[in-house]
């Protein structure tokens, strides 16, 4: 066996993860403000972002590929199950419907790649996103399930929703804590939150650098207070569950919410 293997199987993953060499890529830096980390990121409205996503979703649909994720596809199923687990707790509760508003949802990649284990529901899945992609969504992949508009206002006007879904979108807004609470205002039966990056106490802007594997961009990001950001659902909500990943050092967290009564 080679001298790196016996190491790595005999020396604790801490002390490895201490000498191991940076990676130029994930979150790196700290600025004072989002428009210093701006200046330094090319943004979540690249181009080349949705003609990736685009290209990876047309394979899904042309049955080329199992599911996309990030504008990579996948040949062989994977679920999330932590968040799955939520969607169909949310219909238990209300006699297997459910009606989603999948706040940053790409282009019903989520939905697509779960979809086995939520078609025999009483199903709407609402995606809000930037205008673009609203556009292509409509273009290529809405049907009588999936459904796309520009605004939560523009969708709540068109059908009620169960389930408030933010996965890995909050850490790219420019203030997060305002827009969840204007969010908890609308007052969502369920809010499921997932994939998305904590601190313990502390909040940190930062600049998220893409593998090229993926696709050439960077954008802005926080790191977010996780105790800030859990008070501003008490009183209005109970936590049902969470659950945590590490991505890279950092803990990217889920919660799964329920209104009071």
């Amino acid at each position: 066996m080679a001298l790196k293997h016996i190491l790595k199987a005999w020396v604790p993953p801490a002390l490895v993860n201490l000498f191991r060499k940076p990676s130029p890529y994930g979150f790196s830096s700290s600025y004072a403000t989002w428009g210093e980390a701006c200046r330094e990121a090319r943004g979540y409205d690249d181009p080349v972002i949705l003609e990736k996503v685009t290209a990876a979703a047309l394979m899904v649909k042309r049955g080329e590929a199992a599911f996309e994720r990030d504008s990579v596809p996948f040949k062989r199923k994977e679920y999330a199950w932590p968040l799955l687990g939520g969607l169909l707790w949310s219909a238990t509760r209300n006699n297997n419907r459910l009606r989603v508003l999948d706040f940053g949802g790409s282009l019903g990649s989520t939905y697509v790649q779960h979809r086995d284990f939520l078609e025999h529901l009483d199903l709407s899945w609402n995606v809000v996103e930037q205008p673009s992609f609203v556009a292509r969504g409509k273009e290529l992949f809405a049907d009588e399930k999936l459904h796309f508009f520009s605004t939560i206002e523009e969708c709540l006007e068109k059908t009620p929703i169960d389930l408030l879904l933010i996965s890995s979108t909050l850490q790219y807004l420019e203030d997060p804590y305002a827009f969840m609470e204007k969010a908890l205002g609308f007052g969502f039966d369920t809010i499921l939150i997932d994939r998305t990056p904590f601190l313990k106490n502390e909040d940190r802007i930062t600049v998220q650098k893409v593998r090229p594997e993926i696709y050439d961009a960077s954008y802005p990001a926080h790191l977010m207070n996780e105790t800030r950001f859990l008070t501003l659902f008490k009183g209005q909500y109970d936590l049902v569950a969470e659950h945590s990943a590490l991505f890279g050092l950092v803990e990217l967290k889920g919660y799964l919410f329920k209104k009071k009564a």
